[in-house]
C-alpha cells in the first residue's frame, strides 16, 4: 500500500517517500481473534462509549492552525478517542478534523462527507477546499455535504508518530535501493532494523494502537461527534480499505460509500504479496509512460521507443549513483520522483519536461521536485505510519531469505520498483510489537451498496483488489476505467465517471449492473523547460 495524493492540485511533481530501511528486534505472536468476531466484545463497548460521549460533546469548531495553510470559511476542531478502544477509561487522544459547510441551501443539505487519501499516514485535512473550486468536479456533491477531513491517528495534528529524528530521514542522498553485492543488502537491513527499533523506541505507548481497525473505530466515533446517524465516506487507495473495515465493523452505520483504487482486503493479500502484486503493477504502468515519453520525443528529446528511454533512464540512475544531482540527488531520490508517473498520468508532462531539461543542462527542475521529498517532519510522518500501521495489520515473512528469494526473483521482470518497495516494507519482518489479527471485510446486516471506482491498469492499487472487494460487498457496483492506470479516478475529470459518483452521492442511485467506463482525456505534452 502506499500514499494516495488525490484531493491536491497537481500542478506540481509530488514526491514519494522511501524507508530506509530493514529489521531485527524479536516479534510477539500475532493477537489471537476469531474470524467470525471482527472486534472483542471489550472494543465493541468501548466504540458505544467513546460515541456516546463524542455525540454529546460534539466539536468546538474554531479556526484552522496557521501550520495548515487552511483559512475561513474552513474550520477546524478536534474529537477525543480511546487509546485502546478496550479500556476506554484510560488514555485518550485528540483527533483532528476540519470542515466546509455545504454550497447549497438548507434544503439542499445530507450530511456529512468524510473522506481519507490513502497512506496508511496522509493527511486528508485538504479536502475541503476541494469545495471551493469553480471547476471542481465535486462542484455538485458539495452542494449537499460538508466536505470533512481528518488526521488519522499518529498523523500530524492527531498524535503525531514517529520513528526516526526528521533530519536524519530527509538526509540525502539514500543508498541506491538496487543493491550490487551482498553488502549493499546487509547495509540495508541495518538501515531497516534501526528505523523499527527507532518507532518503538520514540512511541511505543502509541505504537501497538496504531491500526486501520482502531482507525475505522475512530471515524465512527468522529461521525457520533459530528451529529450524523450514519457515515457518508470516500476513501482513496489506502482508504478504500479503511472504509471496507468500517463497512464491516459498522454495516448499518454506512449510509453512502464510494471506494476509490482499492488496495485487496484479502488478509492473505494484505502486506507482503500485495506488494509483491504491486511491483509488477508498478513496471507495467512504467511501461505505459515511457511509451508515452517515446511517442513525444520531437517535445521532450528522451527517446522515440520505450527501449531506448529506458536506457536514458539506467543512465541517468547510473550517473546520479556516480555523482549525485546537485549532491543530493542519488539513484534512491530518482526512484522517489519518478515513481509519480506509474501512479498518476497528470505527471507524465511536468515529469518528462524535468528530466528533459536536467539532459539540457538544466537541473532546477529536478532538484525543486526532489527536494519536495525531505520536507523532514512530515515525510517522516508519513512513512512512519505507513510503515506502523502496514507491519501491525498483516502478517509478514520474519525470515530475510524469503525477501531476498523473492525481491531477486521479481526483480528480473520488475526492476523499476521491486527493491525499493522491498526495503521500504522490511522494517516489518521482526516488527517490535504484538501483530493484530486485520479484520476479515465482508457485508454485514444494513450495508447499503457501496460504489467502487478503479482504473484497469492502477500500479499502487492492482485491479484485483477492486474485483475482490466486490465480491466481498454484496450490492455494491464497480466502475472500470478501461486503458487507464491514474491511481485515485474520482478526482479525475471523466463525465462517465464523475457523473455516476455525483448520482450515487447526491440520490443514492447506482446502475443496474457494473460500467466500464472510457479512460479520461490525455495530458497533452507539455513545452520542454530548460535551455
Amino acid at each position: 500500500m502506499r500514499r494516495s495524493v488525490a484531493h491536491r492540485a497537481v500542478g506540481s511533481l509530488v514526491t514519494g517517500t522511501l524507508a530506509t530501511g530493514a529489521i531485527a528486534i524479536s516479534a510477539t505472536p500475532a493477537t489471537a481473534r476469531d474470524d467470525h468476531q471482527p472486534q472483542s466484545p471489550a472494543e465493541a463497548r468501548g466504540v458505544r462509549i467513546a460515541a456516546d460521549r463524542a455525540a454529546t460533546a460534539g466539536i468546538d469548531w474554531q479556526g484552522c492552525p496557521a501550520d495548515t495553510g487552511l483559512t475561513a470559511p474552513i474550520q477546524c476542531g478536534y474529537v477525543t478517542v480511546p487509546l485502546d478502544y478496550a479500556q476506554p477509561d484510560g488514555r485518550s487522544i485528540t483527533i483532528a478534523v476540519d470542515r466546509i459547510a455545504n454550497t447549497g441551501g438548507k434544503n439542499e443539505r445530507q450530511g456529512a462527507l468524510l473522506y481519507n487519501p490513502g497512506g496508511p499516514g496522509a493527511s486528508g485535512l485538504l479536502f475541503p477546499t476541494q469545495a471551493t473550486g469553480k471547476n471542481s468536479v465535486w462542484a455538485k456533491t458539495a452542494k449537499a455535504y460538508d466536505f470533512v477531513g481528518f488526521d488519522p491517528r499518529g498523523v500530524a495534528h492527531s498524535a503525531l508518530f514517529s520513528c526516526q529524528d526528521p533530519k536524519k530521514f530527509a538526509t540525502t542522498p539514500k543508498p541506491d535501493p538496487v543493491p550490487h553485492s551482498e553488502a549493499d543488502k546487509t547495509a540495508q537491513r541495518k538501515l531497516a532494523r534501526e528505523y523499527a527499533h527507532g518507532c518503538f523506541k520514540q512511541s511505543g505507548d502509541l505504537l501497538p494502537h496504531l491500526t486501520t481497525a482502531n482507525t475505522a473505530r475512530d471515524l465512527e466515533v468522529i461521525r457520533a461527534a459530528l451529529g450524523e446517524k450514519q457515515l457518508n465516506y470516500l476513501g482513496v487507495s489506502y482508504g478504500s480499505y479503511l472504509g471496507a473495515v468500517y463497512a464491516t465493523l459498522f454495516p448499518g452505520h454506512v449510509r453512502r460509500m464510494v471506494a476509490d483504487s482499492v488496495v485487496d482486503p484479502s488478509r492473505n493479500k494484505l502486506g507482503y504479496r500485495a506488494n509483491l502484486d504491486q511491483d509488477v503493477a508498478f513496471e507495467r504502468r512504467w511501461t505505459d509512460w515511457k511509451k508515452w515519453v517515446a511517442r513525444h520525443d520531437p517535445t521532450y528529446h528522451l527517446g522515440d521507443t520505450d527501449a531506448k528511454v529506458q536506457a536514458q533512464w539506467e543512465k541517468l540512475r547510473a550517473a546520479a549513483k556516480t555523482k549525485p544531482i546537485g549532491g543530493t540527488i542519488g539513484p534512491a531520490e530518482l526512484t522517489a520522483l519518478f515513481q509519480n508517473a506509474p501512479y498518476y498520468d497528470a505527471v507524465w508532462a511536468p515529469l518528462a519536461a524535468t528530466w528533459s531539461a536536467h539532459r539540457s543542462g538544466d537541473d532546477k527542475p529536478l532538484l525543486t521536485a526532489a527536494a519536495q521529498a525531505t520536507n523532514g517532519i512530515a515525510a517522516e510522518n508519513a512513512n512512519a505510519v505507513y510503515t506502523a500501521v502496514g507491519c501491525n495489520d498483516a502478517k509478514w515473512p520474519t525470515d530475510w531469505r524469503t525477501w531476498d528469494r523473492d525481491a531477486t526473483r521479481l526483480n528480473q521482470q520488475a526492476p523499476f520498483m521491486t527493491w525499493a518497495n522491498t526495503w521500504k516494507n522490511l522494517p516489518c519482518t521482526t516488527w517490535p510489537v504484538r501483530r493484530h489479527a486485520p479484520v476479515e471485510v465482508r457485508s454485514g446486516n444494513g450495508l447499503p451498496p457501496v460504489l467502487i471506482v478503479q482504473s484497469a491498469r492502477d500500479a499502487a492499487a492492482p485491479y484485483a483488489g477492486a474485483i475482490e472487494l466486490h465480491k466481498r460487498l454484496r450490492g455494491s457496483r464497480l466502475i472500470t476505467e478501461r486503458d487507464a492506470g491514474s491511481h485515485g479516478v474520482t478526482d479525475l475529470a471523466n463525465p462517465c465517471i464523475n457523473e455516476r459518483v455525483d448520482a450515487y452521492f447526491l440520490k443514492g442511485r447506482t446502475d443496474a449492473k457494473d460500467v466500464t467506463c472510457a479512460p479520461h482525456a490525455e495530458a497533452p505534452a507539455g513545452p520542454r523547460t530548460g535551455s
